[in-house]
């Protein structure tokens, strides 16, 4: 066992962690651990871009209006005037660390496209890998920063909690981390914890994110005490490319902005037939009208069509999803893509403030593992990637204004974790996590009922206990722990589900189909029954 004392333990190596960090004093040392590498997580991936308000026609004002709609009356005001009116200095701070943003052909403005839900034009880009420049150029100024160490591959099994005699005012001082590459456990301890793990889209069978968005965040704090928020709302996004060695790769919405068109089997158009926005309707309309024409045609998939475009143009303002879907044999400037709806983003997550700060004192949560109330019951598209910025900042500044002494606590709690004999958990782990991530893939997905969910939630509650056994009895690995988390928080999806008796946004419930004139959030708190 290894003690190592910070100031500063960041979980977590996307875009939120990545800009808290270094926005943190450089008097102030940061542990900036990833459960794999720093380029790993969804941040990476994101194709689309970030929504703000640069065009002269555009404002704050009709940017907060869309978010609103799109987040079906569920949204936080406060969240969403916060988050939007300091979007343009947020850009500028990306500018500035070296984010290129894709120019207009005059080289003066930014190029910005439209996705679904907004009014429009104000999604700041890089071609179509806006996530992948994000991520290069603040993991360049993390590495080089002196005051920020990086932890590679080592995966957060729990956090480390103090409370006083009576059991009050509990305070997290550090967690306990798996170094994958020696499997030993490493204790990190920090005057203040910031979780930026990520959300739990791996809970579903088909997904647009990587294999690490396991809810390892929202996991770790609830077993803790927090309290989470309006986890039934799991975003679809409706185009993901179908192919069997595709592996669920996203088809970013920008292509629905330029003119591109979805497609039954024999050709016809159908979004018209579900919003007035077609095909520029809000993310959670489309994917539940592309859900509902597969069912109804009993087809496996359907289809996106940007070919009407010249080829020069789609080359070159869609090349990661060109030379992607060519490789595996589809052109998209002559034919139709094939896509299906995955999981895509976990609109809920851990209650924080303004300042990001959970209901623990010194830990904190941000980026999509975090519920801040922007999204309301759908997130709407690129206001994530702005949301992890803005929160960022905004908790670094509250870090760097607290008064703190030295982090060495007299009695360190340990960890549970020393095993008395090895069980073998590959099979056990590819086997339940397939179960599992099927389960809520056919009972608590797009469209839901309550008899699917309680089913499931019964089934789940089984294996959770299965897998509390192994954890207090076999040596783990980094699989296990997702399983475990996994397992955790699909019961809060489920939960969530439950107690939510209308439909709104991303949960559509037939057992409840019309939505109640009250937007009320679904509030878990652990050891009570929900709000």
């Amino acid at each position: 066992m290894k003690n190592l004392y910070y100031d500063v333990l960041v979980v977590g190596s996307g875009t939120a962690g990545l800009t808290l960090a270094l926005h943190i004093d450089r008097s102030k040392r940061v542990a900036l651990v990833s459960k794999s590498t720093l380029k790993a997580g969804a941040s990476w991936l994101a194709q689309g871009g970030i929504a703000a308000v640069f065009d002269e026609n555009d404002s704050t004002a009709l940017h907060m209006t869309d978010t609103q709609v799109a987040g079906a009356g569920l949204c936080h005001k406060g969240a969403v005037e916060f988050v939007i009116k300091n979007g343009p200095d947020a850009i500028h701070w990306l500018i500035n660390q070296g984010v290129n943003f894709t120019l207009q052909d005059d080289q003066k403005q930014f190029h910005l496209t439209q996705e679904g839900g907004h009014s429009h034009r104000r999604i700041l880009h890089s071609a179509d890998a806006t996530g992948r420049s994000v991520t290069d150029a603040l993991v360049h100024r993390v590495i080089s920063a002196s005051n920020i160490d990086v932890f590679q591959n080592h995966h957060a099994i729990d956090l480390i909690t103090s409370a006083n005699k009576l059991g009050e005012d509990v305070t997290c001082i550090g967690a306990h981390l798996l170094d994958i590459e020696e499997n030993t456990i490493v204790t990190f301890l920090a005057h203040d914890v910031v979780l930026a793990a990520g959300g739990a889209s791996k809970c579903y069978f088909h997904t647009s994110n990587p294999d690490g968005a396991s809810g390892d965040g929202i996991a770790m704090a609830w077993r803790s005490g927090c309290r989470v928020g309006n986890l039934e709302f799991n975003q679809f996004h409706p185009t993901c490319l179908y192919h069997p060695k595709a592996n669920s790769f996203l088809i970013t919405e920008a292509l629905r902005g330029e003119g591109g068109k979805l497609l039954l089997p024999d050709g016809s158009r159908f979004m018209h037939l579900y919003h007035e926005k077609a095909e520029l309707a809000p993310r959670d309309v489309v994917a539940r009208a592309i859900d509902q024409e597969m069912k109804r045609l009993k087809c496996a998939c359907l289809y996106l069509d940007i070919s009407q475009q010249s080829s020069k143009f789609i080359i070159e303002s869609f090349p990661t999803v060109y030379e992607h879907c060519l490789a595996l044999g589809i052109d998209i400037t002559k034919t139709p893509i094939p896509i299906v709806p995955a999981a895509h983003y976990t609109c809920g997550g851990i209650v924080v403030n303004m300042n990001a700060q959970t209901d623990i004192r010194n830990l904190f949560a941000i980026g999509e593992n975090a519920f801040t109330g922007l999204h309301g019951a759908n997130r709407m598209a690129s206001n994530s990637l702005l949301e992890c910025v803005v929160y960022a900042r905004a908790a670094a500044s509250f870090i760097n204004q607290k008064i703190t002494s030295p982090c060495h606590p007299n009695e360190i709690p340990r960890t549970k974790l020393e095993k008395t004999k090895v069980i073998n958990q590959t099979a056990f782990v590819d086997e339940n996590m397939r179960f599992l991530r099927m389960l809520m893939w056919k009972r608590v997905g797009i469209v839901r009922t309550n008899g699917e969910l309680k089913k499931a939630k019964l089934k789940i509650q089984k294996l959770k206990r299965k897998i509390d056994v192994r954890f207090k009895k076999s040596h783990i690995n980094s699989q296990f722990l997702e399983l475990r988390n996994i397992a955790v928080t699909c019961e809060l999806i489920v939960k969530s589900a439950l107690n939510r008796r209308e439909s709104r946004g991303l949960h559509y419930n037939l057992d409840y189909p019309e939505r109640e004139e009250t937007a009320v959030d679904t509030i878990l708190t652990p050891g009570k029954e929900p709000q």
